[in-house]
């Protein structure tokens, strides 16, 4: 059986076929329905997103940060060196993956249009990823070669001790120090050929959280980068070249690398880059550098309220949310302080961006929205079979973009059924096509826009030599969406008190990711199970609540 799409029409530019290899079998695929959308069978996304508008309008902004701002003939310039190095020093080949690691800057932009244009796969991770994450990322993609920024790279480079292939890691950010990337950089020219990929060539490998606790990667292609701007953000979001785009997600969530980086510079737009984008950051920043389009999540909205009705938004216009549900009281209360609508959205990273939603006028406060033009979406029953609206079911998604997890057949023929994307979430469609958000179907715990897979904490506890059971849960927060509780069994010997709290929140921040540590413990001297053995983490969530 195959595992190349059947409407290939160029022949791939990837010599390395790691890629292609790892596709799921193509009866596992979705329905990929391109519809209106017409793209040449060869296409590198580089080409349409920057060097497309660097020869238009070299002098037209590209990104701002609080201390630069580049141009986009100041952006081809450093992505085309970059390419430049990544050839002709490092020995990249097409369909080689590259991590990405770093807060979100001009050389992170730089760097991530440079794989493009050289015909790699981008494998971007957030800065608070550790070791153990990290190399799991690199031994999962095969990934060759790492770029980060060096003040976030003690962690990758613990991880590259542990890899077992071939793997090289490079530092930017670190102008004039020995074997950076800027240092290579100097010798090289500002001219670059792009590799021309096909359309339906591997560009981007996105890791997700899934419920069984280890990290999914969702493989898109050229095209893909194309149809996400030129349906959600063409459709819905509508902006125009004079927009400053801003937000808070990393360019690891597909989220924020949409926000920041694909809208904008498909339409030759400017954004924000901001390192630090907490919710004084984020509204500060807006109203220094004239942001008129923030992408971010509801935590953060009700973070800015107080501020925003007293100091205004400056030149904001537009504002999405996504990443967790947006509650109607957020949605309102915004509105009043700003007299801006959120646009609401729900995405995944399996689909790339946002499939459904709605804007202006057509928004409905408390609804998620309406399909987004190009896609299809449906609720379907326990049966697999389209419910009948009005009815609770799981949300059923497809158009021009698809899931194709990396090597993994067995989660594929999970999320993917009958051709529908199967997302995990429970909704009711109207009479009106409207979409309203029930429940997550799945374990998976969203709190501050962060997934967060229970099982993967769990994983970590269980590691430490007094934790002898352990179930996490995600609860209800006013200010969060939900939080991350673990209930505890203590082994013999350790004692149930805050320092012992506090000791296993520390060892689980040493291990993974901070933001996703256990907000709450609670020791109990048993967990609940079934007779045979299977944990009923059911009973602790109606327990909490």
């Amino acid at each position: 059986m195959t595992r190349l799409t059947a409407a290939q029409t160029a022949p791939s530019a990837h010599t390395d076929t790691f890629a292609r290899d790892n596709l799921p079998l193509r009866d596992l695929w979705p329905v990929i329905d391109m519809g209106a959308l017409a793209y040449p069978a060869q296409l590198n996304c580089a080409t349409e997103l920057l060097d497309r508008h660097a020869a238009e309008d070299p002098s037209r902004t590209a990104f701002i940060t609080p201390d630069a701002t580049w141009t986009y003939g100041d952006l081809l310039d450093h992505a085309n060196r970059i390419a430049r190095v990544l050839v002709e020093d490092l020995g990249l080949r097409p369909g080689n993956r590259v991590l990405l690691r770093g807060p979100n800057n001009l050389m992170m932009a730089a760097s991530w249009f440079a794989v493009l244009k050289a015909g790699g796969i981008c494998v971007s991770t957030m800065p608070l990823l550790r070791t153990r994450e990290l190399s799991y990322i690199i031994e999962r993609a095969q990934v060759t070669l790492s770029l980060t920024d060096t003040r976030v790279a003690a962690d990758l480079e613990q991880a590259h001790a542990q890899v077992s292939h071939e793997h090289h890691v490079v530092h930017f950010n670190a102008p004039g120090a020995a074997g950076s990337l800027e240092t290579m950089m100097v010798a090289k020219s500002a001219t670059f050929a792009n590799v021309r990929t096909a359309a339906d060539d591997v560009v981007l490998i996105a890791f997700t959280s899934g419920t069984t606790g280890t990290a999914k990667g969702t493989m898109h292609f050229h095209r893909d980068i194309l149809a996400v701007a030129d349906t959600f953000s063409g459709h819905v979001l509508r902006p125009d070249r004079d927009d400053v785009f801003c937000g808070s997600p990393p360019f690891a969530f597909t989220f924020g690398l949409g926000g920041l980086v694909m809208f904008p510079m498909r339409i030759g737009a400017a954004s924000l880059l901001l390192e630090q984008a907490s919710p004084p950051l984020l509204l500060e920043g807006i109203r220094a550098h004239g942001a008129t389009i923030c992408f971010t999540a509801p935590t953060a909205y009700r973070a800015m309220l107080d501020e925003a009705r007293s100091g205004g938004v400056g030149r904001l216009r537009k504002c999405v949310s996504a990443g967790e549900t947006l509650p109607r009281a957020t949605f309102e209360a915004w509105e009043q302080a700003t007299g801006i609508r959120i646009i609401d959205g729900i995405g995944s990273t399996e689909m790339l961006h946002i499939f459904i939603s709605a804007a202006g006028e057509d928004i409905r406060p408390g609804s998620t929205g309406v399909r987004v033009p190009g896609y299809t979406a449906c609720v379907l029953d326990e049966e697999g079979r389209e419910a009948p609206r009005g009815s609770v079911g799981r949300l059923a998604v497809r158009g021009p973009t698809g899931c194709r997890y990396l090597a993994d057949d067995e989660r594929q023929a999970t999320y993917v059924s009958n051709g529908w994307n199967v997302t995990g979430d429970a909704y009711i469609e109207d009479s009106d096509g409207y979409f309203w958000y029930q429940a997550r179907t799945d374990d998976m715990i969203i709190t501050g826009g962060y997934n967060i897979a229970g099982p993967e904490v769990e994983n970590v506890l269980l590691e430490h030599a007094g934790v002898k059971e352990c179930a996490v849960i995600g609860i209800p927060d006013d200010q969060r969406g939900n939080v991350v509780k673990a209930v505890i069994v203590l082994d013999d010997g350790m004692t149930a008190s805050d320092e012992t709290a506090r000791m296993l929140q520390d060892f689980v921040k040493s291990q993974i990711a901070p933001y996703k540590y256990p907000r709450i413990i609670e020791f109990a001297d048993a967990l609940p199970r079934t007779e045979t053995g299977k944990l009923q983490r059911y009973r602790l969530r109606e327990e909490s609540a």
